[in-house]
């Protein structure tokens, strides 16, 4: 099949390039990427094996009026899918509009989430506590008329993928799609060691994209408390590593600020992936404080080289972390996370105990299984259409995807009930 995958914006190293890079690399099927701005210099380099078609740029900005102005050249937007088999669109909102001009073809959502700002309660009440009043109001105003837009953008999808029963929830709320059309399929890890070390240096990690979102003072402000109140863990350091584009570096400048002078906390900006494995390898545990995260593929990156993870209690660590198994969820909230943390650096044979359940939960999660429930839907949904003769529809693989909600088919190695929503 030819199919044509739709994202407006392939720059970064974030979860979602990734995603699409590791998609379109190991599915059966021959694609296409199109988007509105590639930059092939600050994404993954893997990116110059794929086919992308890029169309007019859109900005990458997020305040209001940049997104309302990205939002209608998305609407008035038609991709060239001429001779294509199906569409996947990979979903964080805006993108959903690309759908009104998409011709009689199968068309796939793979949803990261619907559009924060509008459809996640945690989200919206974060972005808008220090905006004036103006900001408020266009988006109390707005939203309406947006979740009325992207509602009937929905319709046009034959089925979503969904990366967490939290984003599942997400579209459910927000009355996007029925429950049938929805299936959650993990994503896979961007860093898989064969043989980690299980070494424990003293330094907490807190890796991923430095945004505001991840919340990342709640990490600096709890290392402060823990070091100041037990002085015989002041050798403890804090490692603070991810990548940050243009519109984030106010946001790292607040961090610094924060830190001020104390050397024990360190910022690794944009680190390559063996900067990320020798830090995910060495550390004594991870820390993921965003506040309402999609999914969060740093708690089982650091579970799979065996290291526990304190993350929030909201979101998709609630489904990747089993609560005292490999590792804590707990409140966004800076005595929460210092007790923690004093908690494990007390304890370093808890550590060790913890490792293996870390990466044997961590394996649970492979790019192979997500592949193979996309795929197999690609071929289900042409065959419907019409598209292709049924003998040249491969079945749709069993026994292949973790799959937490209701599946429209196949089945899944893992049982949502294995699998296990943290309580």
């Amino acid at each position: 099949m030819k199919v044509a995958l739709y994202y407006p914006w392939v720059y970064l190293t974030s979860g979602a390039e990734r995603t699409i890079l590791e998609l379109t690399g190991r599915s059966c099927h021959e694609w296409t990427i199109f988007t509105n701005l590639f930059e092939p210099q600050t994404t993954f380099p893997g990116f110059a094996q794929r086919k992308v078609i890029r169309l007019t740029p859109v900005s990458v900005k997020r305040s209001l009026s940049a997104v309302a102005r990205a939002g209608m050249r998305l609407l008035r937007q038609r991709l060239p899918l001429e001779g294509y088999d199906a569409l996947v669109v990979v979903c964080e909102g805006l993108g959903d509009f690309v759908v009104f001009g998409a011709p009689r073809i199968p068309v796939v959502n793979l949803c990261l989430t619907p559009l924060r700002i509008v459809f996640d309660p945690h989200y919206r009440a974060n972005y808008l506590s220090d905006r004036g009043w103006l900001t408020r109001a266009i988006v109390r105003l707005g939203s309406p008329g947006y979740r009325w837009i992207d509602r009937r953008a929905w319709r046009r999808y034959d089925h979503a993928f969904c990366i967490s029963e939290e984003v599942r929830q997400r579209v459910l709320r927000g009355r996007l799609a029925p429950s049938e059309k929805l299936e959650v399929s993990y994503v896979g890890l961007g860093l898989l060691p064969e043989n980690p070390s299980y070494t424990l240096e003293r330094f907490f990690l807190l890796p991923g994209r430095v945004m505001w979102t991840k919340n990342i003072e709640l990490g600096i402000r709890a290392f402060q408390q823990f070091v100041s109140s037990r002085p015989e863990f002041a050798d403890f350091r804090l490692v603070i590593a991810g990548i940050v584009d243009d519109k984030s570096r106010p946001y790292l400048a607040k961090l610094k600020a924060l830190a001020g002078s104390d050397e024990r906390i360190e910022f690794h900006v944009s680190p390559s992936d063996d900067e990320l494995h020798e830090l995910y390898d060495s550390c004594y545990a991870t820390l993921f404080t965003a506040f309402n995260e999609d999914w969060g593929i740093v708690p089982i990156e650091g579970m799979a080289f065996g290291k526990p993870a304190i993350a929030t209690n909201r979101g998709g660590p609630r489904e990747s972390v089993q609560h005292g198994v490999q590792g804590f969820l707990e409140e966004p909230e800076v005595p929460a996370f210092a007790r923690r943390m004093a908690e494990l650096a007390s304890d370093p044979e808890r550590v060790r105990q913890m490792s293996r359940p870390a990466r044997e939960r961590a394996k649970l999660f492979t790019w192979d299984r997500l592949t193979g429930r996309v795929d197999g839907k690609l071929e289900e949904l042409a065959e419907l259409y019409g598209r292709r003769p049924a003998d040249l529809v491969s079945p749709i693989p069993t026994g292949t995807v973790p799959v937490v909600g209701r599946p429209s088919t196949g089945s899944s190695d893992v049982a949502a009930s294995e699998l296990g929503r943290s309580e």
